[in-house]
């Protein structure tokens, strides 16, 4: 019989085998003894191309499996700054599978915030990877069930947490996630693996565990997000969920399918170590069927209202390129109203207007020049305005930008920048010149 209370995690398995968590394996295991620590701090700013005089210097009084472990962990350490920031990069442990996969921080804060104010006090991270998002969740003040199957990368997952004092909040397992009981947590976290032995993979049920499984898993929750590939097709998405494209910087990092959004936010209970708080009182998020785009930092947000494609017209005076999230979330119609702008092309994704009008869902440039698709003519003009900065962008051309570039300015004119769009208007190859609007 259970009589454990609501929201109270029930028993699982904290191995593999059902015992206790097994030895670290190595080399983590001597990278977290007190020499390999030291040894850490001594080569964590180790320019890679001194690596080899650094390893041989230090081989005369460490382990040379110490010494290859702690230049690989700095190695790692480095790449995983541009995620994570220098400060926890640098107290971290890496796998290069995990610097490769982890969410990016800023993405699993937003994440991690919306859970928040969804009234969500604890989670379960399935398919945990090194912890990047349990470090979020926990950070929030969620407290955290995050299980990985794979030794080595449970172990990391579990050395994080300690690194950046979260231990009490985050509890690692090493388990296969589909004999894991979620019952008694408020919201379950899935972060499929899309990689196998032949690199990225695109089909939802090629991932590990499959899509479907997530999905089955994530509606047996009060609450559940399931992290997925933005290119995954609009027709895939379940018509319970809420799809949310999401980018950072002007960059797509991901799709996530949310469940349970559309209910009230639940009353708050406090955590270990916690004061008792009171309900939400923010409004409930659309829920089933919504579609929004997030653009990050920020956040802003921009739902989906439903709207026809917009009118296509000549191009004007500004071009505006949305932002990635936005074209991935089929949002360009509700930017274009914004802008009383339509697009050049029925099937491109660049929106024209004859106003400037400052969005944060797209960027705008005016333009200067239109001109058929034409490289000797693109050419003379660089030369003749004195251009010695080309960007190329383009949106339904096969010209690779680099290719352009080379044949259009082959060296520089002067100091003048310009940017040319390699594009589409009314079915034609056409460039648009013209420059960002400041």
């Amino acid at each position: 019989m259970n009589d454990r209370t609501p929201h109270q995690p029930q028993p699982a398995p904290r191995s593999a085998s059902g015992l206790t968590p097994r030895p670290v394996p190595q080399p983590l295991a001597l990278l977290l003894t007190p020499e390999g620590r030291a040894l850490l701090h001594e080569v964590r700013d180790t320019d890679p191309a001194r690596e080899l005089a650094v390893a041989t210097r230090l081989r005369r009084e460490h382990p040379a499996e110490l010494v290859s472990a702690a230049l690989g962990q700095a190695r790692l350490r480095q790449r995983a700054a541009a995620k994570f920031g220098a400060e926890d990069a640098g107290r971290m442990f890496f796998t290069p599978n995990g610097v490769e996969q982890s969410t990016r921080a800023s993405v699993a804060a937003y994440r991690a915030g919306r859970l928040k104010e969804l009234g969500v006090t604890s989670v379960a991270d399935l398919c945990c990877g090194i912890g990047g998002d349990a470090i979020a969740l926990a950070r929030a003040g969620i407290r955290v069930l995050a299980v990985d199957r794979d030794p080595l990368t449970a172990a990391t997952a579990r050395a994080n947490a300690e690194a950046l004092g979260l231990a009490a909040l985050i509890e690692v397992w090493e388990a296969d996630v589909t004999e894991v009981d979620t019952s008694g947590y408020d919201a379950v976290f899935v972060d499929p693996a899309r990689r196998g032995g032949r690199g990225r993979v695109f089909d939802p049920e090629a991932y590990s565990p499959p899509l479907s499984w997530a999905i089955t898993a994530a509606r047996g929750a009060p609450r559940a997000a399931l992290k997925i590939a933005p290119g995954i097709p609009h027709e895939t998405v379940p018509g319970d969920a809420e799809a949310e494209w999401i980018s950072d910087g002007g960059d797509v990092k991901e799709a996530v399918l949310w469940f349970g959004t559309g209910l009230p936010a639940a009353p708050s209970r406090p955590g270990p170590g916690a004061d008792s708080g009171s309900g939400s009182d923010s409004e409930p998020d659309p829920g089933p069927g919504a579609v929004r785009a997030t653009l990050l930092p920020g956040p802003r947000t921009l739902l989906s209202r439903g709207l026809p494609d917009p009118a296509v017209r000549p191009p004007g005076r500004y071009l505006y390129e949305p932002d990635g999230a936005v074209i991935r979330a089929h949002l360009v119609a509700e930017v274009a109203e914004r802008l009383d702008g339509g697009l050049i092309d029925p099937t491109i994704a660049y929106v024209t207007a004859d106003e400037h009008r400052p969005t944060p869902y797209a960027t705008a440039y005016e333009i200067t020049d239109r001109l058929p698709f034409n490289v000797k003519k693109l050419k003379a003009l660089l030369r003749e305005r004195q251009v010695g900065t080309l960007t190329v962008k383009k949106r339904g051309s096969a010209v690779e930008p680099e290719e352009l570039r080379r044949k259009a300015l082959p060296k520089p004119h002067g100091s003048a920048s310009v940017t040319v769009f390699l594009t589409r208007v009314a079915g034609a190859p056409t460039m648009l010149l013209g420059h960002p609007v400041r």
